[in-house]
Formats: C-alpha cells, structure tokens, sequence
C-alpha cells in the first residue's frame, strides 16, 4: 500500500500555466499521475495540453472531481492558494513553493484548524508512491515501486539520495514524502511515521532530519513509544556553525537548541538506527532491513 497519494488520487495544479507548473506536470502525466484539470485565474477555457483549466479550485473540482492539488504558485500568492484548495474541501495540498513568508503560513494554519485538508510542505518536493502516483517534482527515474520501505525527509535532494541508496540496495519504497524545511508546514515528521506505522506494507522506515527546531527529537520520542518497525535515521548539518542558515529557512542553529549532535543522541536513546555517513546509507539498509 501507499500513503496520502495512490492511483487513485486525482490531481488539480495550481498555477498549470506558468512554467515550472507545465514542466512539472507534464513530468507527474509521464509518470502515471491522474491530473485531471489545472487552476490559473483569468484563464478558464484554455487547457494545458488536454488538461483542462479553469479560474477557480471550486470550478475545478465541481468539474473534475479532484480530491487533491499541487500548488506551483508565487510565495506572494501561494498562501492564498493553499487556504483555497482547503476551502474546497480537497483531502491532500501539496505546496512545492519556495519562500513564502513566516506570517503568510501562520494565517494559513490557523485556517487549515477543524478542516480536513492535509498540507505537505510548503517549500518540498512532494511525495510520491513509485509505481502509483507522483505528486512534485523529484526524479522519478531513482524510485523503485513494490517495495517495503517509507521515506521521510525535511530535505529534497537528501530525499533523494536516500531513495537512490534504497533502491540500489535492493529495496522498493512504499511512499517517500518531503515535508519540507520551513519553520511552519504542514504534515510532519510524527504524521507521516504514524501512517507508516499503521501501513501493513511497509515494513521498515528511513527518517531525513537536519539541524534547526526539534522535530527529530519529538519524532524519537515517537518513535520509542509507537513506532513498531524499524527506523533509520539521518541527521544532516552536523557541522553547521551557530547562527548559520543551511539551506532551508527552518535550519538554523540558536544557542543549545536544534544542534545535530542533540538530535543523534535523541534518535539513538530512542531506539533509531543512525547513519553517520549517508553514503553508506545501502549497506546499513541491508543489515537493518533484512
């Protein structure tokens, strides 16, 4: 099985017409996903090689009956996207979006409260469940379907580097997700490992944290208590200096707080596996998923 996004997902993008939303979803059509229509205001009527646009998520969804949507909107508008995909009622957002502001993800949490709609990301590459559905913009060819493996990541590319090491060590993965690495998003790192939990085809879960606020540490907390399958952790920027942003808004060091070295010793009392070296992410996967 897969979580959040199967084949049966049925897929609106949000900004279908700029470039990175046809790129993008040309690259997710290739692949299998089912996207059925596209939203740019001002621009109903037209389509997106037979994809059909239309102004609004609302219209988009009357018409097509989608239960999901990608966003590839600017940070000035993507909140706005976001709070009116859950306005429609769509059970998955996916916001691929870069550098929308802190306040801007404030308000949309505070509107996603009592709704149903699951957020992932913003500032992420997506999720995907090889062989089913792909939902961003991560390279589809390093993903290997059938297997019994679950992904999650804070980090893209790392996302897939710890795909690409799964894959050639033999084992397929269930659904990998980015959840991105802003201060404020959406899914986290205890949703997703309780899915995989409850997933009865995943057997055994890789964890990509980095430094920056303490998720890793509540997510070992998790783990320890609820998780019954083996876990692989990661930990990257663990020689980040103080105060220095590595990449993303949400990793930064501040005092004691967020260290990578705090995080590998909270995975670690917790019963996680750390890699210390990901390039040999292949070979620990072996000998800890048997």
């Amino acid at each position: 099985m897969s979580i959040f996004a199967n084949k049966e997902t049925r897929l609106i993008v949000q900004g279908i017409t700029g470039n990175e939303g046809m790129f993008h979803t040309r690259r997710c059509i290739e692949y299998g996903t089912n996207v059925v229509a596209g939203v740019t205001p001002g621009k109903a009527g037209q389509t997106m090689d037979a994809v059909p646009v239309y102004n609004t998520v609302k219209e988009a969804k009357r018409a097509s009956k989608a239960n999901a949507s990608v966003i590839f909107v600017p940070p000035p508008f993507a909140a706005d996207a976001i709070m009116e995909a859950a306005d429609a009622d769509l059970e998955l957002i996916v916001c691929i979006t870069e550098g929308i502001p802190i306040l801007d993800m404030v308000r949309v949490k505070n509107f996603l409260k009592g709704k149903r709609s699951r957020l992932i990301g913003p500032n992420c590459p997506g999720i995907i469940s090889p062989g089913e559905c792909k939902i961003g913009i991560m390279p589809a060819s390093v993903h290997k379907p059938d297997g019994p493996i679950g992904v999650v990541s804070r980090s893209g590319t790392l996302t897939y580097e710890a795909v690409f090491a799964l894959t050639n060590a033999g084992f397929g993965q269930t659904t990998c997700i980015g959840i991105g690495g802003d201060p404020v998003n959406g899914t986290n790192f205890i949703d997703c490992l309780k899915a995989f939990n409850e997933d009865k085809e995943t057997e055994g879960i890789v964890m990509i944290g980095e430094i920056g606020g303490n998720a890793e540490e509540q997510a070992a907390a998790f783990i320890k208590a609820e998780v019954k399958k083996p876990v692989i952790g990661f930990i990257a920027g663990l020689t980040a200096p103080p105060g220095r942003r590595m990449g993303h808004a949400g990793a930064i060091i501040s005092g004691k707080s967020g260290t990578g070295q705090s995080k590998v010793t909270a995975l670690k009392e917790n019963g996680v596996t750390v890699c210390e070296n990901l390039g040999l992410l292949s070979d620990l996967c072996k000998e800890v998923f048997k």
